[in-house]
């Protein structure tokens, strides 16, 4: 059966993965992502379903956030229905009223920004660096005003944004500072894990993240005074927790809050993620590295740039990427891909020029003209922890048979 590719238009900021790729068909197509199945998931699922507790905060919601927390350091650990959720957590611990702003790269996923413009706050979009993609640094001073409440730090690739910089700017200030450690968990900053930095830490466990369960996230807490209102905030506004711990005799609603509780049965899949995390993370080196050592030569000969890592981060190969030297080549290079059965993605478009951006947020002072200049440029690579050497050797005799027009 004949390739076909047909690519995506790229009419939104945010777009989900599943529409911003190239569909590549014919025989063993490579997909951008499979979730790996870890060791003992299909047992713990099972074991949960039929244990009689599915609801959230049962015994396997426990050894999640016992290994969650053991790996990032955190003081405490939320688990969440989405990374989504945990950041609207995060925005109502704040307690962010209409016109308060909180700075944040424009290149990042929508549910950055929304999870503070859901309670009427600013989304104030600063640029990108142009070497790690991280919000630039240098920028956010210049982009506070007296309504800043907070700054946002998304660790893009897992890659840590420059956090001793950003931790001296908001305690100079005054602000709070939060980790969107989507793309991070495992990733290192000069020793430290990422998601121990700020106060809080949204983390991810979507099908397409290193260690997922479907849908699912957390929050992390390293500030011990957020914990017993983050604990009310997630159960729909109620001390319930502090109900089944003894401490009350009756829950009650003592606040606002919502339903960000997911189910003991996902975390029971999570469970088995988490325990098997060794496993998933050096199978994703094992392709990240061969992608970068074996593209060198093609990707410098077409001035075609790799990842870059500075020196004290650590990442954990969440995704790799390539930066082509002209727009035309994103687009180009993800249709050749697809036609040789490897699919390719693009990644963010600019939240700062999306309708929702423009009408809800700030463009910081200056700009992002790296922002727009790097959304163009992008194609991220199929990357997943049971991608095979025959496949990783496909996806790379694929990309280095592209040969971008000068």
């Amino acid at each position: 059966m004949a390739r076909q590719a047909v690519v995506a238009r790229r009419e939104t900021a945010g777009r989900s993965l599943f529409t911003a790729t190239v569909t590549a068909t014919g025989p063993n197509p490579i997909p951008f992502n499979r979730p790996h199945v870890a060791r003992n998931e299909l047992a713990y699922l099972r074991e949960a379903v039929c244990g009689g507790f599915t609801c959230g905060d049962g015994p396997f919601t426990r050894r999640a956030t016992a290994l969650l927390k053991e790996f990032t350091r955190a003081g405490e650990a939320l688990l969440t229905t989405s990374c989504t959720h945990a950041l609207e957590m995060s925005a109502l611990l704040l307690d962010l009223r209409p016109g308060d702003e909180v700075i944040m790269p424009s290149f990042t996923f929508v549910s950055t920004a929304n999870a503070y413009a859901l309670r009427g706050a600013v989304p104030v979009f600063v640029d990108c660096r142009p070497d790690t993609l991280n919000i630039d640094e240098q920028q956010i001073e210049g982009a506070i005003t007296e309504r800043t409440r907070a700054v946002v730090a998304v660790h893009y690739a897992g890659v840590a944004c420059e956090m001793e910089t950003i931790g001296k700017i908001c305690e100079r200030y005054g602000l709070a500072l939060v980790e969107d450690n989507a793309h991070g968990l495992g990733g290192f900053y000069h020793g430290r894990p990422l998601g121990s930095f700020g106060e809080m830490a949204a983390q991810s466990f979507h099908a397409t993240k290193n260690i997922q369960c479907g849908e699912g996230g957390a929050l992390l807490l390293n500030d011990p005074k957020l914990v017993a209102r983050a604990e009310i905030i997630r159960e729909k506004g109620t001390d319930r927790s502090r109900f089944y711990r003894g401490q009350v005799d009756k829950y009650r609603w003592v606040d606002i809050g919502s339903s960000y509780l997911p189910s003991d049965v996902l975390a029971a899949q999570l469970t088995a993620q988490l325990e098997s995390f060794d496993v998933i993370q050096q199978k994703r080196h094992t392709v990240w590295a061969r992608y970068d050592n074996e593209l060198a030569g093609w990707a410098e000969e077409n001035g075609i740039r790799r990842p870059l890592v500075p020196d004290g981060c650590e990442h954990p190969a969440h995704l790799y990427y390539l930066l082509f030297p002209d727009p035309e080549h994103q687009q180009s290079f993800i249709a050749h891909l697809a036609e040789m059965g490897v699919c390719g993605s693009f990644h963010y478009q600019p939240l700062h020029a999306a309708p929702a951006g423009v009408s809800h947020g700030r463009l910081a002072p200056g700009g992002c003209p790296v922002t727009a200049h790097v959304a163009d440029r992008l194609v991220r690579l199929p990357l997943f922890a049971d991608l095979d050497e025959d496949e990783v050797s496909r996806v790379i005799a694929c990309a280095s048979a592209y040969k971008p027009s000068r």
